[in-house]
């Protein structure tokens, strides 16, 4: 099955059951949801009215715990532990997962230095184990391992529930890209038009020419013609070529020797 449709189908599952349940038991639904191996994306069931509820409660833990997997890192857990509830392996599994894809949002190299300290791993090993078989295996992630270089090379990253604020600062990029494209629009119709004149230029040049060149040749050819003619006249006149034959049939006078 497709990731996105999964995703979609396990979003509308619990939103369903986040819905229809409070206090304790809607904990127990945030649970199965954040430890779920499939679920990634989690602001549908954080922006539900009885989720909301929560909030300032006996079981507004549940709620922080849903914001840490929604926006949150593994070193946001361990930074905020003393006022979250332990986490269960499977949560934890999660919460590194997340935490991946949160470092890609800004930089598509990661140094395995960077990415043990962030995920608690102590040796390249267990980090390359860790990449490929909970991150590349599960299709949230794609790239390449580069152990010369220690980096993880991403091509591809799932994207996280957007965080409070990161909204405008997608669409003030957006907007800078839109503005960018406007440009660059602009640029490539000016050299179309450049690349049309020069292209008619060439045109009329090339017309130009090709007229030059039958002037050219009807001179040439009047100028043949007129040369062909004059010597067709002289040819023509009386008495300016003499026939050889009729030289051929005149007696030819005897010369008598001198005594």
């Amino acid at each position: 099955m497709d990731i996105e449709q999964n995703q979609a189908e396990l979003i509308d599952n619990f939103v369903k059951q986040a819905s229809a349940q409070k206090g304790t038991a809607l904990g127990s639904v945030i649970l199965e949801a954040t430890s779920h191996p499939s679920l990634f994306a989690f602001s549908e069931i954080l922006a539900l009215p009885t989720v909301a509820e929560l909030e300032g409660t006996e079981n507004s833990v549940y709620l922080k715990v849903l914001q840490l997997f929604a926006h949150g890192t593994w070193s946001d857990y361990k930074s905020n532990c003393s006022s979250l509830p332990q986490l269960v392996p499977d949560q934890v599994l999660k919460l590194k997962q997340l935490t991946v894809l949160t470092l890609a949002e800004t930089n598509k190299v990661l140094p395995y230095d960077e990415l043990m300290m962030e995920l608690d791993v102590t040796n390249v090993r267990e980090l390359e184990d860790f990449l490929i078989n909970e991150c590349m295996y599960a299709g949230i992630v794609r790239g390449k391992l580069d152990q010369l270089r220690r980096c993880f090379e991403i091509q591809f990253a799932a994207g996280r529930d957007l965080r409070p604020g990161q909204l405008g600062s997608m669409i003030q990029t957006l907007s800078n890209w839109l503005g960018t494209s406007d440009n660059l629009l602009v640029s490539i119709q000016e050299e179309i038009k450049w690349a049309d004149t020069m292209s008619e230029l060439d045109k009329k040049h090339r017309k130009e020419v090709e007229d030059r060149v039958e002037e050219v040749k009807k001179s040439v050819s009047v100028k043949a013609e007129v040369e062909f003619r004059g010597l067709e006249d002289i040819y023509s006149e009386p008495g300016g070529v003499m026939d050889y034959e009729e030289d051929r049939s005149r007696p030819k006078r005897r010369r008598h020797p001198r005594s």
